[in-house]
């Protein structure tokens, strides 16, 4: 998606004109993100969640490192040294808070990021992979905040470890090795800690990597916009700086200060109090559960209950890997040829039934396990995969859709004046100047 408009990248500078003609990574970034890069005109505040992520991704990065300078990857000391990181590090508490928050905020801003893509059909073509790049950078920020909560080696650090690794174990014959070899051994211990926190550092990388690809296959087709209507020309688009720059930025400054308020004034807010208890293998918690954004999940693998040729763990196992997985195949089982939700009324009703469904199972899966909990949790694990298996399938099908606007120019103006043509310049058919000329 490039036009005449955008303007090629001319450095005026000295330095920069040496810098371009031997590396030229200016360019690059001028490209991707400068006045290279033609954005849709109509991209509304639910496309800024995509800068966030990022913003997030480089707290996570920043302040990780720092809390490694200090951090003590050992099953005798990893609690005493997070307290020494809290209570006698220079302003280490509120690194360490900044850290706990930021991934909670992550994960946050990527659930808006993802249900915005499952609304405005992101993963539609020509945009399959950049769908998918996104789902791999979800599942390693998956396994990087589950080793992450490992690391403090409170009561719910090692429970949890116990647990989640315990699923593994459901598998036959090849699963208890490979439970044993996560860990390092029988039980979470001095192995698993020392693993888990070198996979911890690592992986934040891994995800900066896929990010980098994940941009990059974006703006091979260009990034969609809530009409789902292709670009037709230069005005539909805009140049990303400095307009969107500014509306992101502002935007993540607002989100970024409701992030400090909850560091500074409510930093244990969305943690769990059993953490600040020193890891005890003889102690079990009452109630055991991961950390919030797993808990839909969680709700999903509680769900199973009755043995049916396999144990229910295992099917409890295997469908909480399928409800992450299956979502790699959407473009093939929403096969509409209408991008947007807002021109898909029966799809857009059944939307916001699944988001409904998602914040049920996220209530069922934190919370204790009562005979009423687990039925609502199974009708709402149910409807998770019936959505996705059943009726987007058969709504892509059968669905009327509403007609689409002629451009991304014609959705933006809504019937008001559109600007005089440039001279010698006819006005585009279907468009509103067209029709007053007519």
């Amino acid at each position: 998606m490039s036009f005449s408009w955008a303007k090629a990248y001319e450095p005026k500078h000295p330095f920069m004109r040496w810098m371009d003609e031997r590396l030229p990574l200016p360019r690059l970034v001028y490209g991707a993100i400068g006045g290279g890069y033609p954005v849709p005109r109509n991209l509304n505040y639910w496309w800024n969640f995509g800068v966030l992520a990022g913003i997030f991704l480089t707290i996570q990065i920043v302040t990780g490192i720092v809390l490694a300078m200090w951090y003590f990857a050992s099953a005798d000391h990893a609690f005493t040294s997070v307290e020494h990181i809290m209570r006698d590090v220079n302003a280490g508490w509120l690194i360490r808070y900044a850290h706990m928050n930021g991934a909670s905020f992550f994960f946050i801003v990527t659930y808006i990021h993802i249900f915005r893509g499952l609304f405005y059909g992101s993963y539609k073509a020509p945009r399959e992979l950049v769908w998918m790049l996104g789902l791999v950078i979800y599942l390693l920020m998956m396994a990087t905040a589950f080793m992450g909560y490992v690391l403090p080696w409170g009561q719910m650090s090692y429970w949890g470890a116990q647990v989640i690794t315990g699923f593994f174990s459901a598998f036959p014959l090849v699963g208890e090795p490979i439970r044993v070899w996560l860990l390092g051994g029988y039980a979470p211990d001095q192995a698993a800690l020392s693993r888990f926190f070198s996979l911890h550092y690592l992986l934040p990388f891994v995800i900066a990597a896929v990010v980098v690809l994940h941009i990059w296959a974006l703006h091979i087709p260009g990034s969609g916009n809530p009409t789902g209507v292709d670009v037709k020309d230069e005005r539909d688009t805009l140049p990303f700086h400095p307009f969107y720059t500014a509306k992101d930025g502002w935007f993540a400054a607002a989100f970024l200060g409701l992030y400090a308020i909850v560091t500074y004034y409510a930093p244990n807010y969305l943690g769990h109090p059993d953490n600040y208890i020193p890891a005890n293998p003889l102690a079990t918690p009452a109630h055991i559960v991961p950390e919030w954004y797993f808990w839909p999940f969680y709700a999903i693998l509680r769900s199973f209950t009755v043995d049916f040729i396999f144990p229910a763990k295992l099917w409890g196992v295997l469908a909480m890997f399928l409800s992450i997985l299956l979502l790699f195949f959407l473009p093939w089982l929403d096969k509409s040829p209408v991008r947007s939700g807002s021109y898909r009324p029966v799809f857009k009703r059944f939307f916001w039934l699944l988001v409904a469904d998602v914040v049920i199972l996220g209530y069922i899966g934190g919370a204790p396990i009562s005979p009423a909990r687990v039925a609502i949790g199974q009708i709402a694990a149910a409807y998770y995969f019936l959505h996705f298996l059943v009726i987007l399938p058969l709504v892509s099908r059968f669905e009327t859709p509403l007609p689409l606007p002629a451009s991304i120019t014609d959705s933006v103006l809504h019937g008001e004046k559109a600007e005089a043509a440039p001279a010698g310049q006819k006005p585009r058919h279907g468009s509103v100047a067209t029709a007053a000329a007519e």
